[in-house]
């Protein structure tokens, strides 16, 4: 099972930071694709970012690009997302995602694994 968990308080203002953590004890993610995906109210899933196999490249949707930050611990087994200057508009449900493909795939079509989405409100 994949597990996407929220360090610290979900609901912050505007500026404020956060981080997500993402772990599946089953899934050894230096050979894994790992995303964050996230959906709003009323809206479908939309691409966050990617931290691809080699985990070194990166690739951000143009929304979070220079505010959110992907990396990975490979002692951990851990992919974490660094959510900085947060504003109201990224209100949403965010998911991890895991693909065995060794691509930085933006499709939540293309993932095989899900975890259970964690809620991260912003107020302005």
């Amino acid at each position: 099972d994949v597990s996407c968990r929220r360090l610290g308080e979900g609901s912050v203002q505007a500026e404020g930071s956060l981080r997500l953590s993402c772990s599946a004890p089953g899934l050894t993610f230096s050979s894994k694709t790992v995303a964050w995906f996230r959906q709003a109210p009323g809206q479908g899933r939309t691409f966050v970012g990617v931290m691809s196999m080699n985990g070194v490249t990166t690739r951000y949707a143009d929304s979070v690009r220079g505010r959110f930050i992907i990396s990975r611990d490979d002692a951990k087994n851990t992919v974490s997302l660094q959510m900085n200057s947060l504003k109201p508009e990224d209100t949403a449900v965010y998911f991890c995602a895991v693909t065995h493909r060794n691509s930085a795939a933006t499709t939540a079509s293309l993932y095989d694994y899900w975890g259970q989405g964690t809620q991260v409100t912003v107020s302005s």
